[in-house]
């Protein structure tokens, strides 16, 4: 009798090892054809080319977004890399993009500059008749980030705190709760950046403006 019941609980003890050796099997032969089905199809499956969706800052029109920027003469400017997003340099040296607009045929308007004066990084964002174009408020912020990057010596967890601020001052110029000062905003004091949304009182611009106004440390020239 007791030899049998010694046999019965080898039985029941070896049924569930059974089971789960079975199942383990079962999924590891189940994921190896899976793995063998997947790269199959991996091969099978032609891969799409990758397309460029990258917008360059000056470049609104979508035709010209897909177009290279045109060929220039090699420059030993502080803002050359500008060219890369499609701005020319003028005969001022001052780095500028033009934009079409789109209500009238054949009418461009200055929608970016950038310039250095006396050590300071001015760089401003035009609004045409009081008013930011489609995509500008969005363009402008990338714009003046982009400069911030470049020339300013900021932290990481200082950029992002600075491209809020931006953010905002845009947003609010775009409701009109910000009307054209000569006043200065202080977004980053470390580096004494300003921003400020002005009239243009002097030179062929006319209208308002959101400006960025940067020191250049020595480092950053």
């Amino acid at each position: 009798m007791n030899i049998i019941v010694r046999l019965f609980r080898v039985l029941v003890l070896q049924v569930p090892l059974l089971a789960t050796t079975f199942s383990f099997a079962a999924i590891s032969s189940l994921l190896d054809a899976t793995q063998m089905v997947g790269s199959a199809n991996a091969q099978q499956t032609p891969i799409a080319p990758q397309q460029r969706t990258t917008q360059r800052i000056c470049s609104v029109d979508p035709v010209e977004d897909l177009l290279p920027p045109p060929t220039s003469k090699p420059s030993n400017s502080l803002l050359s890399y500008l060219a890369e997003q499609g701005f020319t340099q003028n005969q001022e040296g001052s780095w500028v993009c033009y934009a079409n607009d789109p209500k009238k045929e054949g009418r461009y308007f200055t929608l970016f500059k950038v310039q250095e004066i006396n050590g300071r990084l001015i760089g401003s964002s035009f609004l045409d008749e009081g008013s930011l174009i489609e995509g500008q408020s969005n363009r402008s912020l990338d714009f003046f980030m982009m400069l911030i990057e470049r020339h300013m010596n900021a932290s990481q967890e200082n950029r992002q705190g600075i491209r809020r601020y931006l953010q905002a001052f845009i947003s609010l110029v775009e409701q009109g709760k910000i009307k054209p000062t000569r006043r200065g905003f202080l977004f980053d004091q470390p580096n004494r950046g300003l921003v400020l949304y002005h009239t243009l009182s002097s030179g062929s611009l006319k209208g308002t403006a959101i400006t960025v106004n940067i020191y250049l440390p020595k480092n950053k020239t």
